[in-house]
């Protein structure tokens, strides 16, 4: 008789312990999304999920119902994103910041918590306070200590 075949999926990428996923819920953001919960699913890694409000002190000051807009969407968004990444039973925390130079944050907090890949699309949102990740997305793969996976549209 033959050796049985296991057809449990096995993870990719060998020693990925820790994935950092950067959304903004953009259509970009989406597709990022769903690439992390598949790998984090099939490699049983722990998950990050970033948000970044980009603002500069001056806006907060002058438009701060604008910002309360922003961060009562960033919270709406990781609360949909923790939803479905607890759905799929995977162990993650949800990170939100605001400030300037976006990248910087992501990468810090790759540093912070040992991550071993980082997750984002190609772009993100677009407009005044918006976190624009095509340009976001160029410094992180500049900047980081890990591998780094942009998913496209």
């Amino acid at each position: 008789m033959g050796e049985m075949v296991n057809n449990a999926t096995t993870c990719p990428i060998s020693g990925l312990k820790s994935i950092l996923l950067a959304t903004d819920g953009s259509k970009y953001s989406e597709k990022a999304l769903r690439e992390a919960v598949s790998l984090a699913k099939t490699c049983r890694t722990k998950l990050y999920v970033v948000s970044v409000i980009e603002i500069n002190q001056e806006y907060a000051v002058m438009a701060p119902k604008i910002v309360e807009q922003l961060e009562s969407e960033s919270k709406e968004l990781l609360d949909d994103v923790k939803a479905c990444v607890e759905k799929e039973g995977i162990d993650s925390v949800m990170i939100t910041h605001e400030g300037e130079d976006a990248w910087k944050f992501i990468i810090e907090d790759a540093r912070t918590h040992n991550i071993d890949m980082i997750i984002m699309g190609t772009h993100g949102r677009t407009g005044l306070t918006r976190l624009l990740m095509g340009s976001v997305t160029q410094k992180v793969i500049g900047h980081a200590h890990c591998m780094v996976l942009v998913v496209p549209a």
